[in-house]
């Protein structure tokens, strides 16, 4: 009620308005930058993996193994069949055992299949965060810009030791929020060898929360339809290896149905 009296006054109400339009006025994002070292690793990457028709790419199924380790042994592998809509869906199968689970992304959604016991489920919040979070570390988000979207930096980070008279060159993209990741790639080849970056994680034995260094390690380049692509990496936490993705098949660009996303009625329209 005060703030309408005031308004009665032509003066103080436009005082007023002024004040209120400046406590609700956004501050921008931050604009994006690279320097001209890394934006020439990252062309000489998109380069050595394609070019345009990587650059083309807009979904990617794939078929392999998918497997787990345990203090450092791998477990027994499962199938897997991915299919990759960019840049943020995606539904990935397994299958092992005669159990088959399903979990799909779009976006700001996400739902689960648990073939153990016929159960179709939302994904909650933090599911949904942790795979936004991974497509924000991806390669992919890198080379084809998406970061410039929330202001990010990228600058070189220094050429580094990658085994027997080999070196890796570095570049770190750094968003507004002072998250980072770093991105290795060959200095002869140009392809790209490791991502790394920091998270937090709760601790399994203590529950509490404690910061991890995650790393991808890209192997065994394959070539198809003009455009390369690691057929295995291997995913480490604090130096110790936790899973790996072995692709026995790739496609490119091939067209989905839209019910590969969409949350099924019941269990019987899963298919």
């Amino acid at each position: 009620m005060q703030i309408l009296k005031n308004l009665s006054n032509p003066v103080l109400g436009m005082i007023l308005l002024l004040i209120l339009s400046l406590l609700f006025v956004q501050t921008p994002a931050p604009a994006p930058s690279v320097d001209e070292k890394s934006q020439q690793i990252m062309d000489n990457a998109i380069q050595a993996m394609g070019g345009q028709k990587y650059l083309n790419v807009l979904t990617v199924t794939g078929k392999g193994f998918y497997t787990t380790y345990h203090e450092g042994m791998s477990q027994l592998p499962a199938r897997f069949l991915d299919y990759l809509a960019y840049p943020n869906r995606e539904r990935t199968e397994f299958s092992g055992g005669g159990i088959r689970t399903i979990q799909t992304n779009d976006g700001d959604t996400g739902w689960m299949f648990d073939g153990a016991v016929k159960k179709i489920s939302d994904q909650t919040p933090e599911q949904v965060e942790n795979f936004k979070f991974i497509m924000r570390t991806t390669l992919e988000n890198l080379l084809r810009g998406w970061w410039k979207k929330e202001g990010g930096k990228v600058t070189y980070a220094g050429r580094r030791e990658a085994g027997l008279a080999k070196r890796n060159e570095t570049v770190r993209l750094t968003y507004p929020d002072g998250f980072w990741i770093e991105y290795e790639f060959g200095a002869r080849d140009f392809l790209p060898a490791k991502v790394i970056y920091k998270r937090t994680r709760k601790d399994p034995d203590s529950g509490d929360a404690v910061e991890v260094t995650e790393e991808d390690r890209m192997m065994t380049f394959v070539k198809i339809d003009g455009v390369t692509a690691p057929w295995i990496i291997d995913h480490y936490i604090n130096g110790t290896q936790t899973s790996r993705i072995n692709y026995e098949q790739v496609q490119y660009n091939q067209s989905f149905a839209e019910s590969l996303f969409t949350k099924p009625a019941d269990v019987k329209s899963i298919k």
